[in-house]
């Protein structure tokens, strides 16, 4: 009876294992199927949080740059209409249509320099809140790198870089152009801001002007003192008068109406009166618009195009006895011509060079804003001003050599960008590392 049950057991055993050993595939498979479904959630989840990461902070550096442009766009709206246009707003009469139209005409130019300050100002704040929020630690901690934060970041840069290479090559040069057209218009055009009532005016030679009222051109109580040589010859009183313009030749004509004068010859007064006494004034020097633009205002085509054209007239004819060798280098006679090609060279370099500055600022300003760790929005402020300072120095230092060729200063002008890429990639990899 014993060993009939031991059997039976023993069978049902074997059979239960033939069973097990039949379905264990099945098993693995059910298992294996279940953790890749569980992988594939994890992964999703992980891909989605970090698109939501992207997107924070991508409208973060968006909304510090909009606000670092407008402020920054301000201030340099501001030094430049107070250096060019503050002695027409003082008298009130440069008109608003053509004022609006000059700062319209200003900020491109302004946004050169403005851009790339407003990107390294966003990324030192953006960055430097999210390191002393801590929230780059909670990132950390859930496994996703510092590089993998930047990836929109760094292509926001980039695109920024495409931005101001239009601006820069092409956008920028000719509202420069168009500004200093519309200013010196500004200028003729008002040109009785020069005589402001109330006051005497010495800015034309051999004229003293004291005017009572000066209303659209319409003058009152105008007083006139006329002189040769620091003598006085003539003084005019009117009671009226009128100012008309002559732009074709930059003249101002004062009409003056109703006039007392006394003319002095010989140590003898003479008093005169006359219905009408024209007094014509030359606006000189010739608007700067008449001249041909400086190389800062030209365009990448322009500055491209004036380089070939220098260089065919340069060129000596091979029959020429007196021809240069090819020998000859950048001696003797081919030393003059280098060093008239270098500024337009130096000029197209500093404007593409410029146009690279966003980038560079970014590389630089997300490390450096992390290691702040610090919320103040004037912190961020000065490390960006010392930033620039030293960025737009080796710029004028290298723009300083544009006549020394033999320093190479197209090149040099490079200098700045690849130095804050460097150091940028440098202080990238080691803040990614979490040093």
């Amino acid at each position: 009876m014993g060993q009939t049950i031991d059997a039976l057991a023993h069978r049902t055993s074997q059979k239960a294992g033939r069973i097990f050993v039949a379905n264990w595939p099945a098993s693995q498979r059910l298992g294996n199927r279940t953790a890749r479904a569980s992988g594939r959630g994890a992964a999703c989840a992980g891909r989605f949080a970090l698109k939501t990461l992207h997107w924070y902070l991508t409208r973060q550096v968006l909304a510090a740059l909009v606000m670092a442009l407008l402020v920054f766009t301000f201030v340099l709206v501001l030094g430049n209409v107070l250096k060019e246009l503050i002695e027409l707003l003082l008298h009130g009469r440069a008109p608003a249509g053509a004022l609006l139209q000059a700062i319209g005409l200003l900020i491109p130019y302004l946004w050169v320099f403005a851009l790339p300050t407003a990107l390294l100002t966003a990324t030192l704040l953006v960055f430097g809140r999210f390191s002393a929020d801590q929230e780059l630690t909670a990132v950390r901690a859930s496994g996703v790198s510092l590089l993998s934060v930047l990836t929109p970041i760094l292509l926001l840069s980039l695109l920024l870089c495409g931005l101001s290479a239009l601006v820069n090559l092409e956008i920028a040069p000719r509202c420069r152009v168009a500004y200093k057209n519309l200013l010196a218009t500004m200028k003729l055009d008002v040109a009785s801001v020069q005589l402001p009532e109330g006051r005497f005016i010495t800015d034309y030679p051999g004229y003293l002007f004291y005017i009572g009222r000066n209303r659209r051109e319409q003058l009152q109580d105008v007083l006139v003192f006329a002189s040769e040589r620091g003598v006085v010859t003539r003084t005019l009183h009117a009671a009226r008068g009128q100012l008309h313009l002559n732009p074709t030749n930059r003249q101002v004509i004062i009409e003056l109406l109703n006039v007392k004068g006394v003319d002095v010859a010989g140590g003898r007064r003479v008093p005169f009166s006359a219905a009408r006494v024209p007094i014509l004034l030359d606006l000189n020097p010739a608007p700067r618009a008449a001249k041909k633009p400086r190389l800062s205002d030209l365009t990448f085509q322009q500055l491209r195009a004036e380089l070939r054209e220098l260089e065919r007239q340069m060129q000596w004819p091979t029959s020429t006895p007196d021809a240069p060798s090819p020998e000859a280098g950048t001696t003797g006679a081919l030393r003059p011509a280098s060093e008239l090609l270098s500024p337009i060279r130096v000029q197209m370099h500093r404007q593409v060079a410029f146009s690279f500055a966003c980038f560079g600022f970014a590389l630089v300003g997300v490390p450096l804003g992390v290691r702040l760790h610090r919320r103040e929005t004037n912190v961020s402020f000065a490390v960006a001003l010392v930033l620039l300072l030293v960025y737009y120095g080796l710029f004028v230092l290298a723009q300083s050599l544009d006549t020394r060729p033999e320093f190479a200063p197209h090149l040099l002008v490079w200098v700045p960008n690849f130095l804050f890429q460097a150091v940028g990639a440098v202080l990238l990899a080691r803040a990614n590392r979490g040093w």
